[in-house]
């Protein structure tokens, strides 16, 4: 394969991976039933009038399926720490009892499960146009290449490797967005 065509491969490759990798953080800030730490990944702590990660201040666990525990490494952080969680809008009641900091994760309701469902569907949707984005990309630098003197058959064959790239990448989306169904749907 031309080194050119490779390069443009392998950006499109890094690409796509960029955007399975976003998907996977994005689905896992969707809270099923259990109870994730990961849920408080955005939520961000006034730390000495900063705006810092709650994870940066805090020590986060789900030591059951129905609880998270944050426990600050400063115990003047409870408050803010507090107030950062009720902020953010996740729906959560957040517990301080003077060391530690407990969230209640209730039980979805059916309807509340649809909603998460197709939210999930919708960054899938997301990262889909993502991968056909890069696919779309390379093969226009492809085009490019066959006017500045690439033979066609070898634009061609790289034309066809990306669709297989993106037929792989697409796939694993739509696997991920499976998993995460099951997983929200499960009671």
């Amino acid at each position: 394969m031309n080194e050119e065509v490779k390069l443009f491969m392998d950006d499109a490759k890094e690409q796509m991976q960029n955007a399975l990798t976003h998907l996977e953080n994005e689905l896992a800030k969707i809270r099923a039933g259990r109870a994730n730490p990961k849920i408080l990944n955005d939520v961000l702590v006034d730390y000495y009038g900063t705006p810092t990660p709650l994870s940066q201040v805090a020590n986060i666990t789900a030591p059951d399926p129905r609880t998270i525990a944050v426990q600050p490494w400063e115990k003047n952080m409870l408050v803010p720490i507090q107030k950062a969680i009720m902020n953010a809008n996740l729906g959560f009641n957040p517990d301080n009892n003077g060391e530690i900091i407990r969230i209640n994760v209730p039980p979805l309701t059916e309807e509340r499960r649809k909603e998460l469902v197709k939210q999930a569907k919708g960054i899938g949707e997301t990262a889909k146009i993502s991968i056909r984005n890069a696919r779309r990309d390379a093969i226009d630098e492809f085009k490019k290449l066959v006017k500045e003197g690439l033979p066609e058959d070898v634009a061609k064959d790289a034309e066809t490797e990306a669709q297989k790239m993106t037929d792989t990448f697409s796939k694993k989306i739509e696997d991920m967005l499976i998993a995460k169904e099951k997983d929200i749907m499960t009671i």
